[in-house]
């Protein structure tokens, strides 16, 4: 629980100060937002879990990982839309996302039976595209090519302490709440996987260089991308070339997306801050697939009595213990292997559809006038939001309010030039 705790206060809130003048709001939104839906998502997780028998809400540690983890759904949205939203917008986009969080999860885990340990579907791929289509309802043609997000030497510092936080924690997200083989499974696949995606990832961005050289975008969100493909199929039974191969592809895939595939989405009205697609986004859609194939070659002979509490969906209503080995197939279960991949292809499916249609009536109640719009002149800027001293960010407002100032009383002078010639005519 404490690896996740910090994975969500200390990761994601050090990954998202690249922005150079908006560290302040980068890390105390993220705290923020994560406080708040570490609290509201106890409740609608608790709901939806038990909805149909529900007298009340049971806490203790799963339900605490269960939060934390909804939270990390919500700061990969807000990534998407970062430096473009006021502390109230980002507030209704918590409360809603957690609400359509909540019931996408029991569709998926209830419904479908899929098997998702890591998140990647649930997680990863809901809190992008959910993201993504707010940012296309909010889009502002002044957030793009915008001087104030860029980077400085110092920023890009900060967001790499986040990437190792990240890196070092995460397999224990994607373990966190499994158990036994399964957990020392999930924790060895991720490990590789991240291990060669980083790898990957320097060789790429290298590569896509005319001058060979790193660039830090690659290597702060990238070399996470691993971990994100490996999720979904976490707990299964994995050669560790496999693993390997999963994160070669994700760093691939993550490193091409910063370079093409965010440029493209801008140009069609989807803004994206962090490039929460690249990172968390296409990743997932790896992660899904590789599911679906595992699983469809998942038999008991292979993995025993574990088959039955990683696809809960193909256990048999009359199972008897213990079970004697050498089976491929149980008699009895309700659904083949191949019936399981699709269901992990339906998870992703849905979870897309979800995330999207409540993304974008998400963005369209956001962009409401009632709740606090960012000015153009105030996009990816601290001050408007923090008390900053001695810094650019506020010598930039300072000026900002002495150009509005100044240019009022040149309004003042003109109109009073034009009353004086008036007088005289």
């Amino acid at each position: 629980f404490q690896d996740i705790h910090t994975m969500i206060f200390v990761g994601f809130g050090f990954l998202m100060t690249f922005l150079k003048k908006y560290s302040y709001s980068s890390l105390g939104f993220n705290l923020l937002l994560a406080a708040y839906v570490i609290q509201w998502s106890t409740v609608t997780l608790g709901i939806c879990h038990s909805w149909d028998h529900f007298t009340h809400i049971s806490v203790n540690t799963g339900t605490l990982i269960g939060a934390d983890i909804c939270a990390a759904a919500v700061l990969i949205s807000f990534g998407a839309v970062l430096g473009k939203t006021s502390p109230l917008q980002l507030f209704v986009m918590a409360f809603l996302e957690v609400i359509f969080y909540s019931v996408n999860e029991s569709l998926c885990f209830r419904y479908l039976k899929i098997s998702d340990m890591g998140g990647s579907i649930v997680i990863h791929a809901f809190g992008a595209y959910f993201g993504l289509a707010v940012a296309f309802v909010m889009y502002k043609k002044q957030a793009v090519d915008n001087p104030n997000e860029g980077s400085s030497y110092q920023s890009d510092i900060s967001a790499m302490i986040g990437t190792v936080f990240l890196w070092i924690f995460w397999p224990s997200f994607n373990a966190g709440l499994a158990s036994g083989d399964q957990q020392q499974r999930a924790v060895i696949n991720t490990y590789y996987a991240l291990a060669a995606c980083t790898c990957t990832s320097f060789i790429v961005s290298s590569m896509l260089d005319r001058e060979g050289k790193y660039r830090m975008v690659h290597i702060q969100n990238s070399t996470l991308a691993g971990g994100v493909a490996v999720g979904a199929s976490a707990n299964m039974i994995l050669p560790i070339w496999a693993s390997m191969l999963i994160g070669i592809i994700a760093g691939i895939i993550s490193v091409i997306g910063y370079d093409y595939i965010t440029p493209f989405l801008a140009k069609k009205r989807i803004h994206d801050t962090c490039g929460v697609n690249n990172l968390h986004g296409m990743p997932a859609l790896v992660a899904s697939i590789v599911s679906a194939i595992i699983a469809g070659g998942a038999n008991f002979s292979q993995y025993g009595e574990s088959l039955y509490s990683i696809f809960p969906g193909r256990r048999p209503a009359n199972l008897t213990l213990p079970l004697v080995n050498g089976v491929v197939d149980m008699p009895g279960e309700p659904m083949s292997a191949a019936a399981q991949a699709g269901m992990q292809i339906a998870g992703i499916c849905v979870t897309l559809a979800i995330s999207i249609v409540s993304g974008l009536i998400t963005g369209c109640i956001m962009k409401l006038s009632i709740f606090d719009q960012v000015e153009n002149q105030d996009l990816y800027l601290d001050s408007p939001h923090w008390e900053i001293p001695n810094s650019d960010d506020a010598n930039c407002g300072i000026k900002h309010q002495i150009g509005n100032f100044e240019e009022n009383i040149g309004m003042s002078q003109d109109q009073s030039k034009d009353n004086s010639v008036e007088r005289s005519v």
